[in-house]
């Protein structure tokens, strides 16, 4: 069950990311995702508030959580940008890959690699490679340099994001955390609509696709939290980090991108490294 539901979390997220390719080509980007941290926020409150977990947090819990909102802020930025850019095919397996971070932070903190763990490592690093040198005459070199480093920049900021978020969780609960990151990332991008000069309204005709990627977010991240009442929890986080995949092969049939088997082979490569990492 675990299993099942990181699957639907996955393509949860897979769903939410297609939907950003498609609606961020005509919106604010800062704008649209005010809105849908607003919307997801909103959805998880009435979830959140009568959480017994409340009674546990603590203070340095709130400061984690808050700390883990400003990544998750930084992190969806970048998501958002590179996804503007696109290709999907190029931006999902990089910013999939920041489990390759957590193995680092990892490996400072003086925990033990196996040799299983470190040629997952390699893995992922040459599958990433094989995808950032394949090349599209028709891709502008400029945009899709911006894409590589603004994915690069979300995978760092996703990867802080679940370090901090999981040591708040350690001291604290997990719905609590989870709402207050929300609301500390909904906060941060406020705070920056607002030194920029931007207003936050859009159309009335985009407030609906805004909020279903608000509800498909939370509800991914809904769906993995609940798993850790059931057995092997675990399953549920690996199978949760395919979303890449699954929004590569969205993109495809969606979005019509072609993709070579070469590219193929990267991203499968890349999210069974992936996988064992999770594990």
């Amino acid at each position: 069950m675990s299993l099942l539901l990181g699957l639907c979390a996955a393509m949860s997220w897979a769903v939410h990311d297609i939907l950003v390719r498609r609606v961020s080509q005509n919106i604010n980007l800062l704008s649209m995702l005010f809105l849908v941290l607003f919307f997801g926020t909103l959805a998880l409150g009435p979830v959140a508030a009568p959480s017994e977990g409340w009674q546990v947090m603590t203070w340095r819990a709130g400061l984690l959580s808050g700390l883990a909102g400003l990544a998750f802020a930084a992190a969806s930025f970048g998501l958002y940008i590179a996804l503007s850019i696109g290709p999907v095919r190029l931006v999902a397996p990089i910013i999939g890959s920041y489990p390759l971070l957590s193995v680092g932070w990892a490996v400072i903190n003086g925990s033990a690699i196996s040799a299983l763990q470190w040629g997952a490592v390699m893995v992922v690093v040459g599958g990433v490679a094989l995808v950032v040198s394949g090349h599209d005459p028709v891709e502008d070199r400029t945009g899709r340099r911006r894409a590589i480093q603004f994915s690069l920049f979300a995978a760092a900021g996703f990867a802080l994001t679940f370090a901090l978020s999981q040591a708040a969780t350690r001291i604290g609960a997990e719905l609590p955390v989870m709402f207050l990151t929300r609301l500390a990332a909904l906060v941060a991008i406020g705070a920056l609509l607002i030194l920029r000069g931007q207003s936050w309204r859009l159309a009335q005709m985009a407030w609906r696709p805004l909020a279903v990627l608000g509800l498909l977010d939370t509800t991914a991240l809904g769906l993995v939290i609940s798993a850790g009442a059931l057995p092997h929890p675990e399953f549920a986080a690996v199978s949760a980090s395919l979303f890449g995949m699954f929004t590569v092969i969205l993109a495809r049939v969606i979005l019509k991108e072609p993709m070579s088997a070469r590219q193929w082979g990267a991203v499968a490569a890349i999210f069974c490294g992936i996988g064992v990492l999770g594990l």
